[in-house]
C-alpha cells in the first residue's frame, strides 16, 4: 500500500498542475533560446587564446614548426605529419565554430540592443562591438596566415552559404586591416565595455585600441613584400594611432588555478602525466652559442647543477631524461596566454625602419626588443647590458639579426615565431633527417582540412587550383621570398 501511495502522489501533483493552456509544451526549459552577448564573448575569447597557447599535438604544432621544442617518443609531428591527427581540421574548426561563430552571435545581440539604448548604454554597446570586430579580425588573420585563401565573405552562414567560397587571402588581409582601423578609431576610451567578461583587458577600451593598432602594424609588415606602397601607408597610420608601448600593456589572458580553466600548457605538460616535449637542439644550441641569459628561464640545466643546457634532436626519437626540460614557469596553471608583447612591437618597429615603412633608428628598437623580452623573463639588468654587447645590430644583415632575436624572444609563442621565420627566412631552420612524405623544406602553411573535401569540395578544389597544390611547403600570399 505504501508503494502505491508513493506512485499516486506525483501523479496527482501532475494532474493538479494541468491547465487548458498548452502553449508552453514545446518549450525546452533546459535549452534556453537566448543568451547574453557577454557569455558568448567570454567563451570565444577563451577558446581563441587556448588555441594558440595549447601545445597538444591534437590542436596545434606551432612550437614544433618553429623548432623551439621537439618531441620525445612520438616525433611524427616534428617530422611534419600534420594529417595523422587531423591537426589542420582542428585548427580550422576551433576558429570557425568555437571562436568566430560566437563572436558573430554576440555582435548580433549587441546590434539589436542599439535601438532605444540611452547615450551611456550605447557607448558601452559600441565599445563591445568594436572589441568583437578587433578579435574577429585577429582570428581571421590567424586563419589566413595558416592556410592562405579561406572562406570569409560567405563564412558563418550555413543557411545562405552551405558551401562558402574561398576568398582571396590578400583581399581578406586588406579588409581586416580596414576593420581594425575602424574599430580602433570607434573605441570610446571614456566608456566601459565588457568589464570582467573580457578575460584579457577587462573591458579597457584604450588597451584594445593599442592591441588593434599593433596588429595593424604586424599585418602591414607581412604585406610589405607584396605591396610596399600599401604597407607603408598602413604601417604609418597604425604607428600614429598608438601602439603597445610598455610590457604592462601587453595582451595577456591569465588562466585560473583549476581545470577546465587552467592554462592548456599545465594540462598538457603536468596534469596529463605525460612527458612528450623537450627543448629542441635547434633552439638550445643557438642560445648556447650566444650564452643567452634566458636559457635558465626557458630550460633546466642538464646535467642538473652543471650550468649547461642540452636540447633533444629535432624530429628524432629522444629519451626524456637525457636532456634539459622546460622550466616550471610556463607550467603553472595560471600562467597567461599571450597574444602580443611590447618586445614584439619593438622588433616590428626595427623591421619597419629597415623596410622603409617608418623612420627611426632600427638598432634602438632592436635593443629595446631584446631588453623587454629579458625583463619579462626576469633577467638581471647587468646581464642584459652584457648580452647586448655580444649581439650588436647590423643593418647589412637586418633580416638575420631581427629574425633570430625575434625567434628567441618569441619563445613559447610558436605561431608568431613560425610567422617571423616565414617572413624573414631567419633563423636558418633545417629539416629533420626523417620527414613525413619525404618533405624537404620547413612547412610554410597548413594543408586545408580533410573534411573540406567532403563538405565543401568545389570551393576547396578552386582554392587548391589557385594555390597550385595543397602542400604544406607551398607559401601563403605574403611569403614571397
Amino acid at each position: 500500500m505504501k508503494n502505491r501511495l508513493l506512485i499516486l502522489i506525483p501523479l496527482l501533483s501532475l494532474f493538479a498542475s494541468c491547465t487548458d493552456d498548452i502553449t508552453g509544451l514545446n518549450t525546452d526549459t533546459k535549452r534556453p533560446t537566448y543568451t547574453e552577448a557577454n557569455y558568448l564573448f567570454t567563451n570565444a575569447e577563451h577558446a581563441m587564446v587556448d588555441q594558440v597557447t595549447s601545445t597538444s599535438v591534437n590542436f596545434n604544432v606551432f612550437r614544433l614548426l618553429a623548432q623551439q621544442w621537439t618531441e620525445v617518443q612520438y616525433p611524427q609531428e616534428s617530422q611534419y605529419d600534420l594529417t595523422g591527427r587531423t591537426i589542420p581540421d582542428t585548427h580550422w574548426t576551433t576558429y570557425y565554430r568555437d571562436v568566430l561563430r560566437d563572436f558573430k552571435e554576440a555582435k548580433s545581440i549587441l546590434v539589436d540592443q542599439q535601438a532605444g539604448a540611452t547615450a551611456e548604454d550605447l557607448a558601452v554597446i559600441n565599445n563591445k562591438i568594436a572589441i568583437i570586430d578587433i578579435l574577429t579580425a585577429y582570428s581571421y588573420g590567424i586563419l589566413v596566415d595558416t592556410f592562405g585563401d579561406i572562406p570569409y565573405t560567405e563564412a558563418l552562414d550555413i543557411v545562405a552559404f552551405p558551401q562558402p567560397k574561398y576568398d582571396d587571402a590578400q583581399t581578406i588581409y586588406k579588409d581586416l586591416i580596414a576593420k581594425l582601423t575602424t574599430a580602433s578609431n570607434a573605441l570610446d576610451t571614456d566608456a566601459d565595455s565588457f568589464g570582467d567578461a573580457d578575460l584579457i583587458y577587462h573591458g579597457n577600451a584604450a588597451s584594445w585600441a593599442r592591441f588593434a593598432n599593433s596588429l595593424r602594424l604586424r599585418m602591414a609588415i607581412n604585406m610589405d613584400d607584396v605591396d610596399h606602397a600599401y604597407a607603408t601607408t598602413e604601417a604609418a597610420a597604425a604607428i600614429a594611432d598608438g601602439l603597445i608601448s610598455s610590457s604592462a600593456q601587453g595582451t595577456y589572458m591569465t588562466y585560473a588555478a583549476t581545470q577546465p580553466n587552467a592554462n592548456p600548457l599545465y594540462v598538457d605538460l603536468v596534469a596529463s602525466g605525460r612527458f612528450d616535449f623537450i627543448p629542441a637542439d635547434t633552439f638550445v644550441d643557438r642560445l648556447n652559442e650566444l650564452a643567452d641569459p634566458r636559457r635558465s628561464k626557458y630550460f633546466t640545466e642538464y646535467p642538473a647543477g652543471s650550468g649547461l643546457y642540452k636540447g633533444g634532436e629535432y624530429g628524432a626519437i629522444n629519451v626524456y631524461d637525457n636532456f634539459s626540460h622546460l622550466t616550471t614557469t610556463i607550467q603553472d596553471p595560471t600562467y597567461p596566454g599571450v597574444l602580443f608583447t611590447y618586445s614584439e612591437v619593438q622588433f616590428l618597429l626595427a623591421e619597419a625602419v629597415e623596410r622603409g615603412l617608418t623612420t627611426g633608428d632600427a638598432s634602438t628598437y632592436y635593443n629595446a626588443g631584446i631588453t623587454a623580452s629579458m625583463q619579462d623573463w626576469g633577467v638581471a639588468s647587468a646581464d642584459i647590458s652584457a648580452y647586448l654587447a655580444t649581439v650588436p645590430y647590423a643593418s647589412a644583415t637586418w633580416k638575420q639579426k631581427i629574425g633570430e632575436q625575434s625567434w628567441i624572444a618569441l619563445y613559447n609563442r610558436g605561431f608568431e615565431a613560425w610567422t617571423v621565420y616565414r617572413r624573414l627566412d631567419y633563423p636558418a631552420l633545417q629539416v629533420p633527417t626523417i620527414t613525413y612524405g619525404d618533405i624537404t623544406s620547413v612547412p610554410k602553411r597548413y594543408s586545408y582540412p580533410n573534411r573540406e573535401q567532403t563538405l565543401n569540395a568545389a570551393s576547396l578544389e578552386a582554392a587548391v587550383a589557385k594555390l597550385g597544390d595543397n602542400a604544406i611547403t607551398s607559401k601563403v600570399f605574403w611569403d614571397k621570398f
